[in-house]
Protein backbone atom coordinates (compact mmCIF):
# COMPACT_ATOMS: atom_id res chain seq x y z
CA UNK A 1 0.00 0.00 0.00
CA UNK A 2 1.07 3.48 -1.18
CA UNK A 3 2.06 6.30 2.00
CA UNK A 4 0.82 9.14 0.90
CA UNK A 5 -0.02 12.39 2.15
CA UNK A 6 -0.40 16.04 1.25
CA UNK A 7 1.94 18.87 2.87
CA UNK A 8 0.92 22.37 2.60
CA UNK A 9 3.18 24.81 3.24
CA UNK A 10 2.76 28.88 3.03
CA UNK A 11 5.47 30.82 1.41
CA UNK A 12 8.43 29.77 -0.43
CA UNK A 13 9.67 26.02 0.79
CA UNK A 14 13.52 27.13 0.38
CA UNK A 15 13.42 29.73 2.49
CA UNK A 16 16.12 29.98 5.21
CA UNK A 17 14.57 29.95 8.45
CA UNK A 18 14.82 27.58 10.98
CA UNK A 19 10.71 26.87 10.81
CA UNK A 20 11.37 26.19 6.66
CA UNK A 21 14.72 23.93 7.30
CA UNK A 22 12.74 21.54 9.43
CA UNK A 23 9.84 21.23 6.91
CA UNK A 24 12.45 20.65 4.47
CA UNK A 25 14.09 18.10 6.32
CA UNK A 26 11.52 16.28 8.24
CA UNK A 27 10.34 16.16 3.79
CA UNK A 28 13.32 14.30 3.08
CA UNK A 29 13.25 12.10 5.48
CA UNK A 30 9.65 10.87 5.56
CA UNK A 31 10.48 10.44 1.76
CA UNK A 32 13.20 8.06 3.07
CA UNK A 33 10.81 6.08 5.63
CA UNK A 34 8.42 5.43 2.48
CA UNK A 35 6.10 8.20 2.30
CA UNK A 36 4.90 9.92 -0.60
CA UNK A 37 4.59 13.39 -0.10
CA UNK A 38 2.69 16.27 -2.21
CA UNK A 39 4.02 19.65 -1.77
CA UNK A 40 1.27 22.07 -1.47
CA UNK A 41 2.11 26.05 -1.79
CA UNK A 42 -0.30 27.82 -0.03
CA UNK A 43 0.89 31.16 -1.34
CA UNK A 44 2.96 34.59 0.61
CA UNK A 45 2.11 36.64 3.20
CA UNK A 46 1.44 34.33 5.83
CA UNK A 47 0.15 34.77 8.46
CA UNK A 48 -0.92 38.07 8.04
CA UNK A 49 -2.61 37.26 3.94
CA UNK A 50 -4.34 39.04 1.60
CA UNK A 51 -7.97 38.26 1.07
CA UNK A 52 -7.00 36.88 -1.85
CA UNK A 53 -4.29 35.12 -0.84
CA UNK A 54 -6.35 33.24 1.46
CA UNK A 55 -9.00 32.21 -0.75
CA UNK A 56 -6.73 30.32 -3.23
CA UNK A 57 -5.24 29.07 0.00
CA UNK A 58 -8.57 27.57 0.85
CA UNK A 59 -9.33 26.84 -2.25
CA UNK A 60 -6.15 24.63 -2.90
CA UNK A 61 -6.90 22.58 0.15
CA UNK A 62 -9.96 21.55 -1.14
CA UNK A 63 -8.77 20.54 -4.52
CA UNK A 64 -6.73 17.62 -2.52
CA UNK A 65 -8.47 15.04 -3.31
CA UNK A 66 -11.09 13.58 -0.59
CA UNK A 67 -10.02 11.16 1.79
CA UNK A 68 -5.77 12.62 1.77
CA UNK A 69 -4.82 12.87 4.83
CA UNK A 70 -3.55 16.76 4.19
CA UNK A 71 -0.57 18.00 6.77
CA UNK A 72 -1.20 22.01 7.24
CA UNK A 73 2.24 23.91 8.72
CA UNK A 74 0.85 25.95 11.15
CA UNK A 75 1.92 29.54 9.91
CA UNK A 76 -0.78 29.21 7.38
CA UNK A 77 -3.64 26.90 9.09
CA UNK A 78 -3.54 29.45 12.12
CA UNK A 79 -5.55 32.15 9.69
CA UNK A 80 -7.49 29.42 8.08
CA UNK A 81 -10.21 28.07 10.34
CA UNK A 82 -12.37 28.11 7.69
CA UNK A 83 -11.14 26.17 5.56
CA UNK A 84 -9.55 23.84 8.15
CA UNK A 85 -13.47 23.31 9.21
CA UNK A 86 -14.42 22.18 5.59
CA UNK A 87 -11.49 19.83 5.41
CA UNK A 88 -12.84 17.89 8.20
CA UNK A 89 -15.76 16.16 6.52
CA UNK A 90 -13.34 15.07 3.77
CA UNK A 91 -9.85 14.64 5.19
CA UNK A 92 -8.01 13.96 8.15
CA UNK A 93 -6.05 16.91 8.99
CA UNK A 94 -2.68 17.29 10.72
CA UNK A 95 -1.44 20.75 12.56
CA UNK A 96 2.25 21.77 12.33
CA UNK A 97 3.12 24.01 15.10
CA UNK A 98 6.60 25.60 15.00
CA UNK A 99 5.43 27.97 17.85
CA UNK A 100 1.75 29.68 18.18
CA UNK A 101 0.93 32.76 15.86
CA UNK A 102 0.33 35.17 18.75
CA UNK A 103 3.15 34.75 20.30
CA UNK A 104 5.30 36.50 17.71
CA UNK A 105 6.70 39.50 19.20
CA UNK A 106 5.75 43.01 18.26
CA UNK A 107 1.96 42.14 17.62
CA UNK A 108 -1.14 44.82 18.65
CA UNK A 109 -3.04 43.40 21.52
CA UNK A 110 -5.74 43.57 19.10
CA UNK A 111 -3.96 41.26 16.62
CA UNK A 112 -2.55 38.97 19.20
CA UNK A 113 -6.27 38.47 20.08
CA UNK A 114 -7.05 37.94 17.12
CA UNK A 115 -4.90 35.44 15.81
CA UNK A 116 -5.09 33.41 19.28
CA UNK A 117 -8.85 33.68 18.05
CA UNK A 118 -8.11 31.98 14.95
CA UNK A 119 -6.15 29.61 15.37
CA UNK A 120 -7.80 27.72 18.39
CA UNK A 121 -10.16 27.62 15.87
CA UNK A 122 -8.65 26.02 13.28
CA UNK A 123 -6.96 23.45 15.96
CA UNK A 124 -10.18 22.54 16.98
CA UNK A 125 -10.76 21.24 13.52
CA UNK A 126 -7.95 18.99 13.05
CA UNK A 127 -7.04 14.95 14.33
CA UNK A 128 -3.67 15.35 15.33
CA UNK A 129 -1.04 18.19 16.15
CA UNK A 130 3.05 18.00 15.60
CA UNK A 131 4.81 20.24 17.85
CA UNK A 132 8.90 20.80 18.15
CA UNK A 133 9.12 21.20 22.14
CA UNK A 134 7.34 19.97 25.26
CA UNK A 135 6.97 23.51 25.72
CA UNK A 136 4.66 24.09 22.53
CA UNK A 137 3.08 20.81 23.64
CA UNK A 138 1.96 22.76 26.74
CA UNK A 139 1.12 26.30 25.38
CA UNK A 140 -1.07 24.40 23.11
CA UNK A 141 -2.90 22.18 26.07
CA UNK A 142 -3.00 25.63 28.63
CA UNK A 143 -4.38 28.13 26.15
CA UNK A 144 -5.32 26.17 22.69
CA UNK A 145 -7.52 23.73 24.37
CA UNK A 146 -5.71 20.86 22.38
CA UNK A 147 -6.03 17.49 23.94
CA UNK A 148 -2.72 16.44 25.29
CA UNK A 149 -3.21 13.03 23.77
CA UNK A 150 -3.80 14.45 19.69
CA UNK A 151 0.00 16.04 20.40
CA UNK A 152 2.62 14.44 18.95
CA UNK A 153 5.93 16.23 19.93
CA UNK A 154 9.13 15.81 16.95
CA UNK A 155 11.98 17.80 17.99
CA UNK A 156 14.19 18.62 15.37
CA UNK A 157 17.33 17.00 14.27
CA UNK A 158 20.32 17.39 14.54
CA UNK A 159 23.53 15.97 12.63
CA UNK A 160 27.53 15.24 13.37
CA UNK A 161 29.04 18.44 13.01
CA UNK A 162 32.83 19.80 13.04
CA UNK A 163 33.64 21.04 16.32
CA UNK A 164 33.97 24.71 16.90
CA UNK A 165 37.89 25.82 16.89
CA UNK A 166 37.35 30.14 18.48
CA UNK A 167 39.38 32.47 17.77
CA UNK A 168 43.26 32.68 18.57
CA UNK A 169 43.95 36.04 18.36
CA UNK A 170 42.92 37.60 21.79
CA UNK A 171 39.03 38.32 20.09
CA UNK A 172 36.32 36.78 21.70
CA UNK A 173 33.82 35.83 18.14
CA UNK A 174 30.33 35.96 19.28
CA UNK A 175 28.04 34.48 16.93
CA UNK A 176 24.27 34.99 16.52
CA UNK A 177 21.65 33.35 14.08
CA UNK A 178 18.21 33.95 13.25
CA UNK A 179 15.64 36.18 10.55
CA UNK A 180 15.62 39.12 11.69
CA UNK A 181 12.48 40.09 13.38
CA UNK A 182 11.67 41.33 16.86
CA UNK A 183 11.17 37.83 18.23
CA UNK A 184 15.30 36.78 17.89
CA UNK A 185 15.72 39.99 19.97
CA UNK A 186 19.31 41.66 18.27
CA UNK A 187 18.13 45.26 19.24
CA UNK A 188 18.56 43.95 22.81
CA UNK A 189 22.19 42.31 21.92
CA UNK A 190 22.86 45.20 20.22
CA UNK A 191 22.69 47.55 23.50
CA UNK A 192 24.12 44.86 25.92
CA UNK A 193 26.68 44.79 24.11
CA UNK A 194 27.56 48.67 23.74
CA UNK A 195 28.19 48.67 27.27
CA UNK A 196 31.10 46.44 26.97
CA UNK A 197 33.07 48.00 24.07
CA UNK A 198 36.30 48.23 26.32
CA UNK A 199 36.07 44.48 25.76
CA UNK A 200 37.74 42.50 22.95
CA UNK A 201 34.72 40.96 20.87
CA UNK A 202 33.36 40.70 17.68
CA UNK A 203 29.91 40.02 16.65
CA UNK A 204 28.58 38.28 13.57
CA UNK A 205 24.98 38.22 13.03
CA UNK A 206 23.53 35.66 10.24
CA UNK A 207 19.95 35.63 9.60
CA UNK A 208 17.23 36.86 6.52
CA UNK A 209 17.17 40.14 6.58
CA UNK A 210 13.79 40.07 4.04
CA UNK A 211 11.27 39.17 6.42
CA UNK A 212 10.58 42.32 8.47
CA UNK A 213 12.71 45.39 6.66
CA UNK A 214 11.60 48.00 9.13
CA UNK A 215 13.52 45.56 11.80
CA UNK A 216 16.08 45.17 9.80
CA UNK A 217 16.30 48.69 9.16
CA UNK A 218 16.21 49.59 12.70
CA UNK A 219 18.73 46.93 13.59
CA UNK A 220 21.08 48.85 11.34
CA UNK A 221 20.63 52.07 12.62
CA UNK A 222 20.70 50.72 16.16
CA UNK A 223 24.07 49.61 15.31
CA UNK A 224 25.66 52.90 13.85
CA UNK A 225 23.46 55.04 16.60
CA UNK A 226 26.06 53.18 19.13
CA UNK A 227 29.21 53.53 17.23
CA UNK A 228 29.33 49.66 16.27
CA UNK A 229 30.14 49.41 12.65
CA UNK A 230 33.39 48.28 12.57
CA UNK A 231 32.57 45.35 15.39
CA UNK A 232 29.23 43.56 14.37
CA UNK A 233 29.05 41.96 11.09
CA UNK A 234 25.08 41.88 9.60
CA UNK A 235 25.17 39.52 7.01
CA UNK A 236 21.78 38.24 6.45
CA UNK A 237 20.95 34.71 4.79
CA UNK A 238 23.82 32.60 3.57
CA UNK A 239 25.05 29.26 2.54
CA UNK A 240 24.72 26.08 4.73
CA UNK A 241 28.93 26.10 3.92
CA UNK A 242 29.33 29.23 5.08
CA UNK A 243 27.51 29.32 8.21
CA UNK A 244 28.96 26.15 9.31
CA UNK A 245 32.58 28.07 8.45
CA UNK A 246 31.05 30.88 11.05
CA UNK A 247 29.92 28.19 13.68
CA UNK A 248 33.80 26.54 13.62
CA UNK A 249 35.26 29.95 13.75
CA UNK A 250 32.80 31.61 16.70
CA UNK A 251 33.87 31.50 20.36
CA UNK A 252 30.62 32.49 21.91
CA UNK A 253 26.48 31.44 20.39
CA UNK A 254 24.07 34.04 21.86
CA UNK A 255 20.68 34.66 20.97
CA UNK A 256 18.29 36.62 22.71
CA UNK A 257 15.14 35.64 21.71
CA UNK A 258 12.06 36.76 23.40
CA UNK A 259 10.41 33.23 22.57
CA UNK A 260 11.45 30.29 21.09
CA UNK A 261 9.43 27.35 20.14
CA UNK A 262 12.72 25.04 19.93
CA UNK A 263 15.66 27.11 18.86
CA UNK A 264 17.50 24.61 16.14
CA UNK A 265 20.42 27.33 16.08
CA UNK A 266 21.14 27.30 20.11
CA UNK A 267 20.82 22.90 19.17
CA UNK A 268 23.07 23.61 16.20
CA UNK A 269 25.92 25.37 18.61
CA UNK A 270 25.23 22.66 20.76
CA UNK A 271 26.29 20.41 18.19
CA UNK A 272 29.66 22.12 17.68
CA UNK A 273 30.70 22.23 21.50
CA UNK A 274 30.15 26.14 21.33
CA UNK A 275 29.12 27.65 25.05
CA UNK A 276 25.86 29.47 24.54
CA UNK A 277 24.05 32.35 25.86
CA UNK A 278 20.15 32.29 25.18
CA UNK A 279 16.85 33.36 26.95
CA UNK A 280 14.93 31.43 29.26
CA UNK A 281 11.94 31.93 27.28
CA UNK A 282 9.46 29.33 25.58
CA UNK A 283 11.62 26.38 25.11
CA UNK A 284 15.33 27.28 25.07
CA UNK A 285 15.46 25.99 28.61
CA UNK A 286 14.74 22.25 27.13
CA UNK A 287 17.61 22.74 24.29
CA UNK A 288 19.79 24.33 26.17
CA UNK A 289 21.14 22.13 29.05
CA UNK A 290 22.37 23.97 32.50
CA UNK A 291 26.07 23.15 31.99
CA UNK A 292 26.07 24.15 28.37
CA UNK A 293 25.24 28.20 28.64
CA UNK A 294 23.99 30.79 30.32
CA UNK A 295 20.36 31.70 30.43
CA UNK A 296 19.04 34.90 31.52
CA UNK A 297 15.44 36.37 31.29
CA UNK A 298 13.56 37.99 28.05
CA UNK A 299 14.44 41.52 27.74
CA UNK A 300 16.74 41.64 30.54
CA UNK A 301 19.00 44.07 29.32
CA UNK A 302 21.47 44.31 32.83
CA UNK A 303 21.36 40.48 33.10
CA UNK A 304 22.36 39.93 29.53
CA UNK A 305 25.20 42.22 29.21
CA UNK A 306 26.38 40.49 32.26
CA UNK A 307 26.60 36.77 30.90
CA UNK A 308 28.12 38.78 28.05
CA UNK A 309 31.09 39.94 30.22
CA UNK A 310 31.73 36.54 31.81
CA UNK A 311 31.66 35.06 28.79
CA UNK A 312 34.17 37.94 27.08
CA UNK A 313 36.58 38.02 30.22
CA UNK A 314 36.73 34.38 31.67
CA UNK A 315 38.31 32.05 28.99
CA UNK A 316 38.00 28.83 31.20
CA UNK A 317 34.10 29.98 31.84
CA UNK A 318 34.54 29.21 28.29
CA UNK A 319 35.96 26.20 28.13
CA UNK A 320 33.79 24.96 30.85
CA UNK A 321 30.57 25.64 29.11
CA UNK A 322 31.83 24.03 25.58
CA UNK A 323 32.74 21.06 27.40
CA UNK A 324 29.18 20.99 28.67
CA UNK A 325 27.47 21.63 25.38
CA UNK A 326 29.61 19.10 23.91
CA UNK A 327 28.74 16.28 26.32
CA UNK A 328 24.93 17.45 25.79
CA UNK A 329 25.66 17.12 21.85
CA UNK A 330 25.54 13.49 22.07
CA UNK A 331 21.70 13.29 23.76
CA UNK A 332 20.48 16.13 21.11
CA UNK A 333 17.47 14.40 19.00
CA UNK A 334 18.14 13.19 15.60
CA UNK A 335 16.51 14.11 12.17
CA UNK A 336 15.74 10.33 12.03
CA UNK A 337 14.02 9.38 15.39
CA UNK A 338 11.94 12.62 15.13
CA UNK A 339 10.75 11.63 11.83
CA UNK A 340 9.50 8.34 13.09
CA UNK A 341 7.68 9.92 15.97
CA UNK A 342 6.11 12.43 12.70
CA UNK A 343 5.12 9.35 10.73
CA UNK A 344 3.08 8.04 13.34
CA UNK A 345 1.38 11.11 13.54
CA UNK A 346 0.25 11.18 10.37
CA UNK A 347 -0.83 7.39 10.39
CA UNK A 348 -2.71 8.11 13.73
CA UNK A 349 -4.96 10.84 12.15
CA UNK A 350 -5.26 9.13 8.56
Amino acid sequence: MVKRFAFAVPGDLASSTGGYAYDRRMISELGRLGWQIDVIGLGDGFPLPSEMTRAAAQACLLAIPKDRTVLIDGLALGVLPEAAAKLRGRNSVLALIHHPLALETGLSAELVKKLHASERAALAAVGGVIVTSPATQRHLVADYAVPAERIFIAPPGSDPATPAQGSSDGIVRLLSVGAVVPRKGFDLLVAALATLTELPWRLTIVGDRTRDPQTAARLDADITLHGLGGRIDVLGAVSPDHLAELYVGADVFVLASRFEGYGMAYAEAIARGLPVIGTSAGATPETVPPGGGILVGPDDLPALAQALRLMIEDPTERRRLGSGARMAASRLPTWQASAIIFSRAIEAVG
